[in-house]
């Protein structure tokens, strides 16, 4: 960029940033990254990205005692219901929520944390077939992609997690999982994850913990079959 484009690049206090990225991340309907912002939204003002992280980071210290809260995820930075409101807003969801198998978590389990997999080797930890209908499901809810092929006869597809994974268990990072644990003890925390579970779009979420075990927060009552 010349100087003289840099010039005539307009800009905002302090206080004008905040309000328009706090409207911003407010009405986006996925979660809005730094370099989306700086793309689209503030395209016309001189902004550094120092500046702009320290503002966001001002914000979400301004929602430490409200009761939605700013958090970055994988995807960037959206807002969601604090977690202490977590049953009280439940009955707001009436949807029915959607059904997910033991078979199914274990699948995820195994894709997240031991990626890129193949089904084979799904099928070889877990002791059973994974059938054509959990990936097709794991694949459709946004969660698990094929990254590449395994170089081996048949060249059978490998497995990984995606933004979308990260975005709905409020993660910006593989590294925040849990520490990694056996599946059965693995699929038991996904099992009560999803008693509680409520798509993005309610702004409720899972958010990960310090240790072995995940804090639930703002999640509606989902089913588990066995």
């Amino acid at each position: 960029m010349s100087e003289l484009e840099n010039t005539s690049k307009k800009m905002l206090t302090d206080a004008e940033l905040k309000s328009l990225l706090e409207a911003a991340i407010f009405v986006a309907e996925k979660p809005l990254s730094i370099a989306r912002m700086k793309e689209i939204l503030l395209a016309d003002y001189r902004l550094s990205t120092k500046r702009l992280s320290a503002i966001l980071n001002q914000l979400k210290e301004d929602y430490n005692d409200r009761g939605i809260e700013l958090v970055e995820v994988a995807s960037g930075y959206r807002f969601q219901a604090q977690a202490v409101h977590n049953e009280q807003l439940i009955p707001l969801f009436k949807e029915k929520a959607p059904r997910f198998s033991r078979a199914l978590l274990e699948t995820l389990s195994l894709i997240a944390y031991k990626q890129p997999i193949t089904r084979g080797e799904i099928e070889e930890i877990r002791g059973v077939a994974v059938s054509s209908y959990i990936i097709k499901t794991l694949q459709e809810r946004g969660w698990v992609k094929v990254i590449g092929h395994k170089e081996v006869p048949g060249r059978p597809s490998l497995y990984g997690t995606n933004k979308e994974f990260l975005d709905y268990f409020s993660l910006t990072s593989l590294s925040q999982l849990p520490e990694l644990m056996v599946v059965t003890e693995l699929t038991n925390e996904l099992e009560l994850s999803n008693k509680l579970e409520l798509s993005n779009e309610s702004g409720l979420s899972i958010e990960p913990g310090p240790s072995k075990e995940s804090k639930l927060v703002k999640i509606p009552e989902t089913s588990v079959s066995e």
